[in-house]
Order: structure tokens, then C-alpha cells, then sequence
């Protein structure tokens, strides 16, 4: 079942190259086209978040406002709610762009190593493939534990393996304590993920059968545009 879900991310994607392979990653047997055999480790050696500068145009998005912007952007084209991802932003970052935490986790979104090639992300420190790889794993996560947005976020910062045999968010401070500060500013005593609705689209396929979808990815990649 993961390995199909994660297929069909990189397949909507564009992601293919000519060869494929099966790489562990995070405890996962996974499809990739990332095949390299080595994956370089990220210096953590300062412990806190501390300032990286990249060599790519990341420092040009220094603004929240176009941070936000970008946001809105990813979480409409995802069909994720752009409140929890901000949310999760701000308890992840601060909203710093050249964020390290102590573990490895880089960016604006603070994705790990792993979870950067797993989807598709060159420069965890560029905001714009920062957000869209943190966002494209939230829905991914979202779509795992069944919209339990909650289970998500535990899996987020605890990895979904181990989410996925408790059941449940972890006996883990620091992913409690996580949990509990997104959940409250997002939701608040309701505990409820706003669904986000997406419009129906027909989609004609070089065959002419018709696909109705409410995926935005799919639609796009289906007719190329």
C-alpha cells in the first residue's frame, strides 16, 4: 500500500528517469528514480537552528508575505489546507528559509535528508522546492492516515513508520508537545482538518475515455498543461 502511494507521487510528478530502483528509505522500500548510491550527509554539528546561506536565489524570498504567497500557491495545487501548512511552518522554522535543526532537518519546512530526495527536492534551502516537497509529504501523510491530520503531523516529526504500528501519536514529548501546539492554533477545540474541496474536472484521454478527478496534479499531467 505505501509503496503504491509513493509510486503514484513520483508518477504525477514527472519524476521518471530511465532507470528506476527500490531504495529503504526512513525504514520504507520505496520506488525512486534517485539512485545514487550514496546519499551525503548533512553537516550538524552547531547545535539549534542556525544560518546557512545558499548558493541558490533562496535569500531573495525574505519577505513573509512572499513566503505566504508561495504557501497558498503549493497547498491549492496539493489540495491541502494552507492554514496547517503555515501553522507547521511556524512551529517547524520560524519561517527561516536557511533553518538547521541539530537532527538535519533543513529549510523552511525542515525536511530531512531522506524525505528532500524522496520528493524530488535539489535545494533544501530554496523556499520555493522546500515548501512544495514539505507540502507534497504532508498530503502524502494526510492520504496515509486516512485525513487524521493529527496522526500526520505525529508522523511529520516522528517518521510514519512509527505512527503507523503504535496507531496513535507517540509517547514522545517533543512530537506531543508538536502535535498539540499545531492542533490547537489550527483547529482549536474542535480537533477538526478542514477539508479542502477541489472542483470536479473531466479529463479526455488520448483514448477518449473520460476521467472525473478532483486531483489538480492529475488533471495537469493529463493534459499536459
Amino acid at each position: 500500500m505505501t509503496i503504491i502511494a509513493v509510486f503514484f507521487v513520483f508518477f504525477n510528478n514527472n519524476l521518471w528517469a530511465d532507470r528506476i530502483c527500490v531504495k529503504t528509505i526512513d525504514g520504507e522500500r520505496v520506488y525512486t528514480n534517485f539512485c545514487e548510491e550514496k546519499i551525503k550527509k548533512v553537516s550538524t554539528k552547531k547545535l539549534g537552528r542556525v544560518q546557512k546561506i545558499s548558493t541558490s536565489q533562496s535569500v531573495s524570498y525574505s519577505s513573509r508575505h512572499e513566503l505566504e504567497k508561495i504557501v497558498d500557491e503549493k497547498s491549492r495545487f496539493y489540495g491541502v489546507d494552507s492554514k496547517l501548512i503555515k501553522e507547521m511552518i511556524k512551529e517547524e522554522s520560524g519561517w527561516n528559509p536557511n533553518a538547521v535543526s541539530p537532527k538535519g532537518a533543513m529549510g523552511i519546512m525542515q525536511l530531512m535528508p531522506q524525505t528532500a530526495i524522496l520528493m524530488g527536492v535539489k535545494d533544501p534551502f530554496d523556499p520555493v522546492q522546500n515548501i512544495d516537497g514539505g507540502i507534497k509529504y504532508m498530503k502524502y501523510l494526510l492520504d496515509r492516515f486516512n485525513g487524521n491530520f493529527k496522526l500526520a503531523l505525529a508522523a511529520y516529526n516522528a517518521g510514519p513508520n512509527l505512527v503507523e504500528s503504535l496507531g496513535r501519536i507517540p509517547k514522545i514529548l517533543e512530537t506531543q508537545n508538536y502535535v498539540r501546539k499545531i492542533s490547537l492554533r489550527y483547529a482549536g477545540d474542535s480537533g477538526q482538518y478542514r477539508i479542502k474541496k477541489m472542483p470536479i474536472k473531466a479529463i479526455i484521454l488520448s483514448d477518449g475515455s473520460v476521467v472525473y478527478t478532483n486531483r489538480e496534479d492529475l488533471y495537469i499531467w493529463s493534459t499536459g498543461q
